[in-house]
């Protein structure tokens, strides 16, 4: 599984917020393997997915600055020296959005206006690809979900993406700025943090998988969703990074062919070779902001930069599973998530 050859990245400074994290670091790992001089942006908050060992193999050419991207004084000593931004700061719990909208409006909105106005006053020639979520669109009226859907989120963190995603398409319109956003559904892959189902259900029942537990399927786990290898996420990244026409653009991402949440699961296990699955009925505060059934459109995308994905659900979910099984040492100790 691997990004196709991106040779305009050869030499070329791009800076990576949240770039210990999930995403951020195997869009850091691409981008090295391209031959970018690559600059990491990561606060190492104890709550979410930063984890130095994502960058195992590859950190020894690659810069990384612990810092706070809604430090505005610290990112305006920082922007100045990339003309490509991967802006990949973000807090993704539909709970605890709820339970901390605060903490949510900080990570989701308040660090990025910091990373937007340090751009604005040092380097308003910069292009930033910011990503944005299903979450936007909240229950969807009906399906394929486009572009054009609705925006209706149904809890504070739909909220937050979108008035981050919001200020992104702002400064371009006001300040210069190039900007695109790429509305992702369900990423999975390798170095996703293990710490709690709330980052995230797909690593949380691998690793239930792997630990011989019983996943919990709410409602039975026939809900329908999109699911894209962070591989395939990685390619649209870069790839729009790289092309004129998707400044100004919002994209979704989606899958070939949506499936449920127990076809997930049984692939999970037969591949953990352990683990076992039960239905369980909604707890009342997951009840409340669950979606439904979502299947995203990703025909715009297609139709602009040419990106579908590509990495087979079953082949993803294998060697899923097998990087957790050859690394699980750097995602279960409990000293990594104080």
């Amino acid at each position: 599984m691997s990004v196709p050859d991106f040779p305009q990245y050869a030499g070329l400074p791009v800076l990576v917020t949240g770039g210990l994290g999930f995403i951020g670091s195997n869009v850091v790992r691409h981008l090295v393997g391209a031959g970018a001089k690559v600059t990491v942006v990561d606060n190492l908050n104890p709550q979410y997915g930063g984890n130095p060992f994502n960058l195992e193999g590859v950190r020894e050419r690659v810069e990384v600055l612990v810092e706070d991207q809604g430090d505005e004084k610290a990112m305006r000593r920082i922007v100045p020296r990339f003309g490509h931004i991967f802006n990949l700061v973000g807090q993704v719990s539909h709970v605890d959005s709820m339970e901390n909208p605060y903490g949510d409006l900080y990570t989701n909105v308040t660090a990025h206006i910091g990373l937007l106005e340090a751009c604005r006053h040092e380097n308003p020639q910069v292009k930033i690809l910011f990503c944005g979520t299903r979450g936007q669109y909240g229950r969807p009226a009906k399906s394929p979900v486009d572009e054009s859907a609705p925006i209706a989120p149904i809890d504070v963190n739909g909220i937050n993406k979108h008035a981050g995603e919001s200020y992104h398409l702002l400064y371009a319109r006001t300040y210069g700025l190039r900007v695109c956003s790429l509305r992702l559904t369900n990423t999975y892959g390798p170095r996703h943090t293990m710490k709690t189902a709330r980052q995230g259900v797909f690593a949380w029942f691998v690793r239930q998988a792997l630990d011989g537990q019983t996943i919990r399927l709410f409602g039975g786990g026939e809900q329908l969703r999109d699911f894209n290898h962070v591989d395939d996420v990685c390619h649209a990244l870069l790839l729009a990074m790289v092309r004129s026409e998707a400044d100004g653009q919002v994209f979704n991402l989606g899958s070939r062919e949506p499936v449920s949440l127990r076809e997930v699961v049984q692939l999970i296990v037969r591949s953990a070779g352990s683990g076992q699955f039960a239905g369980v009925p909604y707890p009342p505060e997951l009840k409340s902001i669950e979606i439904g059934d979502y299947i995203g459109d990703y025909g715009k995308i297609l139709r602009v930069l040419g990106w579908e994905p590509a990495v087979p659900l079953e082949e993803g979910v294998r060697g899923t599973v097998a990087y957790y099984q050859a690394h699980r040492d750097h995602y279960w100790r409990p000293e990594l998530y104080p």
